[in-house]
């Protein structure tokens, strides 16, 4: 590898909300889970929420710990044992963040069901966004004991760029024990030069990318520049460093970075709005008055209070129009919280009442503002 050609130092997108993703090769020391590059990534965490920022922490290692726990070798072996050494491995890697992280941490694990299913998405993503609220820090990980299909494919960094769309957030960040992308292999090819960014995911910048990935670890560079396409779809940005180099890592704490950035081609909101506005709809429709009209347009949650009345049959977290109650005019269109006979029970009824009319609550939002896209600029008086 040309050792002249160094990554110069990037200021990072602002941000407030971060996914941080941690490979295998980051938490593993001769084959053990190991804090001495935890550390470092642990003190940006703590900084960047005592700044009030959220990270959400997507976390490989529990095979790799699993497998340490173990005094009988565990070379070779199929899937089966792969899934058992993953749950033996999640609590002593969970340990590992606690000790580390001054604020408390949750487990959240997922599986490729969970977020192909409506109603498993908005709650993981529910879940997540309360976690972040009561000031936890969530330690995602696929379930891979008993996600067969994940587990054969095992790349949290593509996990990681759902999660990031899952969560709404500006950025994301991929920690491995690679310094970011380059021309080509940096240990194979001596003129390997390094990219320090890139503006669209495209056949050439995936040539780029070896398929290898470490010992531990089961990812290579191709695999997060996926994991980076998939986040700049959603409008959100990726950050690639070596999180084994202590200054690299260090640097994120002070705004800026040495690794490469790949950009989105818009924002998180406009890309998740496109979305919403543009998205297969249920057919249904959820009956507003003007009040509530107003406030949508002012930038308001739709609420119990202001609805009317439901229009046709829809399943929670389903798309739904939201219309004038008089003229059946759009004003809206979201991710509804809750199911057709739900709305229709608590409409008009104050937030309050929601727990008490259904039995449970899924919140006080029927609709909340950031799964909510306009339809028009502003409602009359």
């Amino acid at each position: 590898m040309n050792t002249d050609a160094r990554f110069p130092e990037q200021p990072l997108p602002l941000w407030r909300r971060a996914v941080l993703k941690v490979g295998s090769s980051l938490l593993t020391d001769a084959g053990v889970l190991s804090d001495r590059h935890a550390r470092t990534l642990a003190e940006f965490i703590h900084g960047a929420r005592a700044a009030g920022r959220d990270v959400v922490l997507v976390s490989s290692g529990a095979v790799a710990g699993g497998r340490a726990q173990l005094s009988t070798s565990t070379q070779g072996g199929g899937l089966v044992l792969r899934q058992a050494l993953a749950a033996l491995g999640q609590m002593p890697m969970m340990a590992l963040w606690q000790r580390l992280l001054s604020a408390p941490v949750a487990q959240v694990l997922l599986s490729h069901d969970d977020l192909r299913n409506r109603r498993r998405y908005l709650n993981a993503r529910n879940t997540l966004l309360e976690l972040l609220r009561l000031g936890v820090v969530p330690v995602v990980n696929e379930n891979d004991t008993v996600a067969v299909e994940e587990l054969k494919l095992g790349d949290n960094d593509n996990l990681a760029a759902i999660v990031a769309a899952l969560v709404d957030a500006d950025l994301l960040l991929i920690a491995s024990d690679v310094d970011g992308l380059y021309t080509a292999h940096p240990l194979q090819d001596p003129r390997a030069q390094p990219v320090p960014a890139v503006a669209a995911i495209t056949a050439e910048i995936l040539a780029m990318a070896g398929a290898a990935g470490s010992v531990h670890g089961t990812g290579g560079m191709r695999t997060k520049l996926e994991a980076a396409q998939k986040a700049a779809s959603a409008g959100i940005d990726t950050i690639l460093f070596n999180g084994g180099d202590a200054d690299a890592a260090g640097k994120l704490a002070t705004g800026t970075f040495h690794g490469t950035h790949i950009k989105a081609p818009g924002s998180r909101l406009a890309a998740r709005k496109y979305w919403l506005k543009h998205a297969p709809g249920s057919g249904a429709a959820i009956l507003i008055d003007a009040g509530a009209a107003r406030a949508l347009a002012g930038g308001a949650s739709l609420l119990p209070g202001g609805i009317a009345g439901v229009d046709g049959e829809f399943a929670r977290g389903d798309i739904v129009e939201i219309v004038m109650m008089n003229d059946t005019s759009r004003v809206a269109r979201g991710l509804c919280q809750y199911n057709a006979k739900e709305v229709a029970r608590v409409a008009g009824r104050h937030t309050r009442d929601i727990e008490g009319l259904l039995g449970f609550s899924y919140g006080d939002s029927i609709v909340r503002r950031d799964d909510l896209v306009l339809l028009i600029e502003a409602v009359p008086a």
